[in-house]
Protein backbone atom coordinates (compact mmCIF):
# COMPACT_ATOMS: atom_id res chain seq x y z
CA UNK A 1 0.00 0.00 0.00
CA UNK A 2 3.05 2.01 0.07
CA UNK A 3 3.87 5.00 -2.49
CA UNK A 4 7.15 4.87 -3.84
CA UNK A 5 9.17 7.72 -3.09
CA UNK A 6 12.80 8.70 -3.03
CA UNK A 7 15.12 5.72 -4.20
CA UNK A 8 17.67 6.02 -1.89
CA UNK A 9 17.12 8.56 0.77
CA UNK A 10 20.15 9.13 3.11
CA UNK A 11 18.46 8.93 6.47
CA UNK A 12 15.65 6.68 6.79
CA UNK A 13 13.96 4.92 9.86
CA UNK A 14 13.31 6.10 13.69
CA UNK A 15 14.60 8.99 14.74
CA UNK A 16 13.55 9.94 18.70
CA UNK A 17 13.21 13.34 20.10
CA UNK A 18 15.54 13.63 22.81
CA UNK A 19 14.60 15.28 25.82
CA UNK A 20 16.90 18.13 27.80
CA UNK A 21 17.63 17.01 31.55
CA UNK A 22 17.40 19.24 34.38
CA UNK A 23 17.96 19.53 37.87
CA UNK A 24 15.65 20.43 40.42
CA UNK A 25 16.96 24.11 40.43
CA UNK A 26 16.70 24.04 36.48
CA UNK A 27 20.63 23.75 35.04
CA UNK A 28 21.24 21.51 32.52
CA UNK A 29 22.43 17.74 33.67
CA UNK A 30 25.05 16.58 31.50
CA UNK A 31 25.58 13.62 33.06
CA UNK A 32 21.28 12.57 32.80
CA UNK A 33 21.87 14.11 29.19
CA UNK A 34 24.56 11.42 28.24
CA UNK A 35 22.82 8.56 30.13
CA UNK A 36 19.65 9.31 28.13
CA UNK A 37 20.99 9.37 24.76
CA UNK A 38 22.96 6.08 25.49
CA UNK A 39 19.51 4.26 26.31
CA UNK A 40 17.42 6.08 23.31
CA UNK A 41 20.65 4.32 20.77
CA UNK A 42 20.17 0.57 22.90
CA UNK A 43 16.43 0.92 22.76
CA UNK A 44 16.51 0.65 18.69
CA UNK A 45 16.62 4.04 17.49
CA UNK A 46 18.59 4.59 14.24
CA UNK A 47 19.22 8.43 14.97
CA UNK A 48 18.54 10.97 16.75
CA UNK A 49 16.45 14.62 17.08
CA UNK A 50 17.94 17.26 19.70
CA UNK A 51 17.02 21.00 20.39
CA UNK A 52 13.36 20.11 19.38
CA UNK A 53 10.27 21.22 20.84
CA UNK A 54 9.98 18.55 22.75
CA UNK A 55 13.72 18.91 24.14
CA UNK A 56 12.39 22.01 25.62
CA UNK A 57 14.34 23.85 22.87
CA UNK A 58 12.15 27.01 23.49
CA UNK A 59 13.68 26.96 27.17
CA UNK A 60 17.15 27.13 26.36
CA UNK A 61 19.87 29.56 25.82
CA UNK A 62 21.68 30.16 23.03
CA UNK A 63 24.49 29.01 25.24
CA UNK A 64 23.08 26.42 26.55
CA UNK A 65 22.33 25.35 22.89
CA UNK A 66 25.81 25.32 22.33
CA UNK A 67 26.91 23.24 24.74
CA UNK A 68 24.09 20.70 24.65
CA UNK A 69 25.05 20.29 20.64
CA UNK A 70 28.62 19.69 20.96
CA UNK A 71 27.98 17.31 24.55
CA UNK A 72 25.28 14.98 22.48
CA UNK A 73 27.78 14.82 19.29
CA UNK A 74 30.74 14.06 20.95
CA UNK A 75 28.99 11.58 23.33
CA UNK A 76 26.69 9.56 20.32
CA UNK A 77 30.30 9.69 18.29
CA UNK A 78 29.53 8.94 15.44
CA UNK A 79 26.95 5.64 16.58
CA UNK A 80 23.53 7.60 14.99
CA UNK A 81 23.34 10.21 13.04
CA UNK A 82 22.37 13.48 14.62
CA UNK A 83 19.59 16.11 13.71
CA UNK A 84 19.91 19.31 14.79
CA UNK A 85 16.62 21.59 15.49
CA UNK A 86 17.91 25.01 14.45
CA UNK A 87 14.39 26.96 14.17
CA UNK A 88 14.80 30.74 14.24
CA UNK A 89 12.85 33.70 13.26
CA UNK A 90 15.60 35.29 11.71
CA UNK A 91 17.07 34.04 8.39
CA UNK A 92 20.73 35.22 9.35
CA UNK A 93 20.75 33.63 13.02
CA UNK A 94 19.01 30.09 11.49
CA UNK A 95 21.67 30.25 9.17
CA UNK A 96 24.46 30.26 11.73
CA UNK A 97 23.06 27.76 14.13
CA UNK A 98 23.05 25.70 10.96
CA UNK A 99 26.28 26.37 10.01
CA UNK A 100 27.56 25.68 13.39
CA UNK A 101 25.02 22.36 14.39
CA UNK A 102 26.95 21.50 10.65
CA UNK A 103 30.88 22.17 12.00
CA UNK A 104 30.02 20.00 15.00
CA UNK A 105 28.58 16.93 13.29
CA UNK A 106 24.93 17.13 12.63
CA UNK A 107 23.76 15.18 9.98
CA UNK A 108 20.57 17.42 8.92
CA UNK A 109 19.00 20.30 10.64
CA UNK A 110 15.53 20.63 11.23
CA UNK A 111 13.65 24.03 10.83
CA UNK A 112 10.42 25.46 11.07
CA UNK A 113 9.03 28.64 9.22
CA UNK A 114 9.57 31.56 10.69
CA UNK A 115 7.39 32.48 13.32
CA UNK A 116 6.59 34.19 16.71
CA UNK A 117 3.98 34.25 18.93
CA UNK A 118 0.35 33.56 17.60
CA UNK A 119 0.74 36.62 15.04
CA UNK A 120 4.28 37.27 13.53
CA UNK A 121 4.51 35.19 10.13
CA UNK A 122 5.63 35.99 6.73
CA UNK A 123 4.13 35.13 3.48
CA UNK A 124 5.38 32.06 0.97
CA UNK A 125 8.17 34.43 -1.01
CA UNK A 126 9.63 35.28 2.58
CA UNK A 127 9.61 31.57 4.05
CA UNK A 128 11.48 30.86 0.23
CA UNK A 129 14.18 33.17 0.94
CA UNK A 130 14.62 32.16 4.22
CA UNK A 131 14.72 28.26 3.25
CA UNK A 132 17.23 29.16 0.39
CA UNK A 133 19.47 31.35 2.33
CA UNK A 134 19.28 28.24 5.11
CA UNK A 135 20.73 25.94 2.71
CA UNK A 136 23.32 28.07 0.81
CA UNK A 137 24.59 28.52 4.03
CA UNK A 138 25.49 24.44 4.64
CA UNK A 139 26.06 21.14 3.31
CA UNK A 140 23.63 19.11 5.01
CA UNK A 141 20.12 18.29 4.36
CA UNK A 142 17.49 20.74 5.60
CA UNK A 143 14.25 18.88 6.82
CA UNK A 144 11.49 21.26 7.04
CA UNK A 145 9.17 20.69 10.05
CA UNK A 146 5.61 21.34 8.99
CA UNK A 147 3.72 21.80 12.41
CA UNK A 148 0.91 23.71 13.82
CA UNK A 149 3.16 25.36 16.37
CA UNK A 150 4.37 27.52 13.98
CA UNK A 151 0.47 28.60 12.87
CA UNK A 152 1.63 29.18 9.26
CA UNK A 153 0.34 27.10 6.42
CA UNK A 154 2.49 25.03 4.76
CA UNK A 155 0.83 23.94 1.33
CA UNK A 156 1.91 20.97 -0.31
CA UNK A 157 2.44 22.11 -3.36
CA UNK A 158 4.87 24.79 -1.89
CA UNK A 159 6.87 22.58 0.09
CA UNK A 160 7.06 20.47 -3.14
CA UNK A 161 8.09 23.26 -5.13
CA UNK A 162 10.96 23.85 -2.25
CA UNK A 163 11.94 20.84 -2.59
CA UNK A 164 12.77 21.20 -6.33
CA UNK A 165 14.23 24.40 -5.83
CA UNK A 166 16.13 24.69 -2.63
CA UNK A 167 19.22 22.37 -3.12
CA UNK A 168 19.34 21.06 0.50
CA UNK A 169 15.39 21.13 1.06
CA UNK A 170 14.66 17.48 1.19
CA UNK A 171 12.68 16.15 4.08
CA UNK A 172 9.85 17.31 5.55
CA UNK A 173 8.47 15.97 9.48
CA UNK A 174 4.86 16.44 8.81
CA UNK A 175 2.80 16.90 11.75
CA UNK A 176 -0.19 18.71 10.71
CA UNK A 177 -3.81 16.97 10.90
CA UNK A 178 -4.51 15.25 7.75
CA UNK A 179 -0.91 14.33 7.87
CA UNK A 180 -0.78 10.83 5.43
CA UNK A 181 -3.67 12.71 2.68
CA UNK A 182 -0.51 15.95 2.70
CA UNK A 183 2.46 13.36 2.42
CA UNK A 184 0.42 11.04 -0.36
CA UNK A 185 0.36 14.94 -1.97
CA UNK A 186 3.69 15.93 -1.32
CA UNK A 187 4.70 12.97 -2.71
CA UNK A 188 2.92 13.34 -5.68
CA UNK A 189 3.70 17.05 -6.16
CA UNK A 190 7.41 17.07 -5.82
CA UNK A 191 8.54 12.77 -7.16
CA UNK A 192 12.37 12.47 -6.44
CA UNK A 193 12.74 15.46 -5.05
CA UNK A 194 11.11 14.64 -1.41
CA UNK A 195 13.99 12.19 -0.13
CA UNK A 196 12.40 12.01 3.06
CA UNK A 197 8.74 12.25 3.70
CA UNK A 198 8.60 11.80 7.28
CA UNK A 199 6.22 11.40 10.27
CA UNK A 200 5.60 13.16 13.58
CA UNK A 201 3.63 13.95 16.11
CA UNK A 202 4.66 11.35 18.68
CA UNK A 203 3.55 8.42 16.03
CA UNK A 204 -0.30 8.90 16.66
CA UNK A 205 -0.57 8.83 13.09
CA UNK A 206 1.98 6.42 11.85
CA UNK A 207 0.57 3.52 10.09
CA UNK A 208 -1.74 6.04 7.84
CA UNK A 209 1.53 7.90 7.32
CA UNK A 210 3.58 5.13 6.72
CA UNK A 211 0.85 3.36 4.08
CA UNK A 212 1.34 7.19 2.54
CA UNK A 213 4.98 6.74 1.66
CA UNK A 214 6.88 8.17 4.95
CA UNK A 215 10.08 6.69 5.61
CA UNK A 216 10.99 8.24 8.53
CA UNK A 217 9.41 8.74 12.23
CA UNK A 218 10.55 10.97 14.55
CA UNK A 219 8.65 10.20 17.50
CA UNK A 220 8.57 10.63 21.21
CA UNK A 221 12.59 9.58 23.03
CA UNK A 222 10.85 7.11 26.05
CA UNK A 223 10.16 4.32 24.15
CA UNK A 224 12.08 3.39 20.84
CA UNK A 225 12.13 -0.18 21.54
CA UNK A 226 8.02 -0.34 20.84
CA UNK A 227 8.16 1.77 17.82
CA UNK A 228 11.40 0.45 15.98
CA UNK A 229 10.10 -2.98 15.51
CA UNK A 230 6.75 -1.69 13.70
CA UNK A 231 9.19 0.50 11.25
CA UNK A 232 11.64 -2.78 10.85
CA UNK A 233 8.42 -4.87 10.11
CA UNK A 234 6.69 -1.99 7.76
CA UNK A 235 9.42 -1.95 5.81
CA UNK A 236 9.95 -5.82 5.31
CA UNK A 237 6.44 -6.10 3.96
CA UNK A 238 5.27 -7.48 7.00
CA UNK A 239 2.19 -4.89 7.15
CA UNK A 240 -0.11 -7.05 9.69
CA UNK A 241 2.71 -7.39 11.97
CA UNK A 242 3.46 -3.89 12.16
CA UNK A 243 -0.37 -3.02 12.56
CA UNK A 244 -0.47 -5.41 15.54
CA UNK A 245 2.50 -4.16 17.13
CA UNK A 246 1.11 -0.65 16.43
CA UNK A 247 -2.22 -2.13 17.92
CA UNK A 248 -0.06 -3.21 21.23
CA UNK A 249 1.26 0.34 21.79
CA UNK A 250 -1.05 2.56 20.60
CA UNK A 251 -2.89 2.72 24.16
CA UNK A 252 1.01 4.49 25.55
CA UNK A 253 1.41 6.64 22.29
CA UNK A 254 -1.73 7.61 22.69
CA UNK A 255 -1.18 8.74 26.82
CA UNK A 256 1.92 10.60 25.52
CA UNK A 257 0.16 12.30 22.77
CA UNK A 258 -3.14 13.34 24.18
CA UNK A 259 -2.26 12.85 28.30
CA UNK A 260 1.50 13.96 28.86
CA UNK A 261 3.30 15.28 26.06
CA UNK A 262 6.59 16.32 26.29
CA UNK A 263 7.14 15.21 29.74
CA UNK A 264 6.41 11.70 28.81
CA UNK A 265 9.99 10.48 27.84
CA UNK A 266 11.01 12.35 30.80
CA UNK A 267 8.92 10.88 33.37
CA UNK A 268 9.40 7.07 31.91
CA UNK A 269 13.33 7.92 32.09
CA UNK A 270 13.17 9.06 35.47
CA UNK A 271 10.83 6.04 36.37
CA UNK A 272 13.89 4.07 35.12
CA UNK A 273 16.68 5.70 36.37
CA UNK A 274 17.89 6.80 33.89
CA UNK A 275 17.77 10.33 34.83
CA UNK A 276 17.89 12.08 37.91
CA UNK A 277 15.06 14.47 37.41
CA UNK A 278 11.70 14.59 35.58
CA UNK A 279 11.38 18.35 35.70
CA UNK A 280 10.80 20.86 33.01
CA UNK A 281 12.31 23.73 33.13
CA UNK A 282 10.06 27.17 34.85
CA UNK A 283 7.36 27.91 33.81
CA UNK A 284 6.29 25.17 32.15
CA UNK A 285 4.25 23.14 34.94
CA UNK A 286 5.07 19.45 36.13
CA UNK A 287 3.14 16.49 34.59
CA UNK A 288 -0.06 15.91 36.03
CA UNK A 289 0.47 12.53 38.97
CA UNK A 290 -2.78 11.14 37.97
CA UNK A 291 -1.69 11.25 34.33
CA UNK A 292 1.98 10.57 34.69
CA UNK A 293 0.37 7.46 37.15
CA UNK A 294 -1.00 6.02 33.91
CA UNK A 295 2.02 6.36 31.62
CA UNK A 296 4.01 4.55 33.71
CA UNK A 297 1.46 1.71 34.47
CA UNK A 298 0.68 1.34 30.66
CA UNK A 299 4.79 1.20 29.81
CA UNK A 300 5.00 -1.35 32.84
CA UNK A 301 2.40 -3.45 31.33
CA UNK A 302 4.39 -3.31 27.96
CA UNK A 303 7.71 -3.96 29.46
CA UNK A 304 9.22 -1.10 28.23
CA UNK A 305 12.63 -1.34 28.35
CA UNK A 306 13.16 2.09 29.89
CA UNK A 307 11.77 1.06 33.30
CA UNK A 308 14.39 -1.47 33.37
CA UNK A 309 17.65 0.22 31.64
CA UNK A 310 18.76 2.38 34.73
CA UNK A 311 18.84 -0.63 36.60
Amino acid sequence: MSTITHPQPRYRGLFPVVPTPFTEAGELDLASQRRCVDFMIDAGSEGLAILANFSEQFLLSDDERQVLTRTILEHVAGRVPVIVTTTHFSTKVCAERSRQAQELGAAMVMVMPPYHGATFRVPEPQIHEFYARVSDAIDIPIMIQDAPAAGTPLAAAFLARMAQEIEQVAYFKIETAGAAAKLRELIRLGGAAIEGPWDGEEAITLLPDLDAGATGAMTGGGYPDGIRPMLDAYRAGRREEAIALYERWLPLINIENRQCGLLAAKSLMKEGGVIACEAPRHPLPAINPYSRSLLIETARRLDALVLRWGG
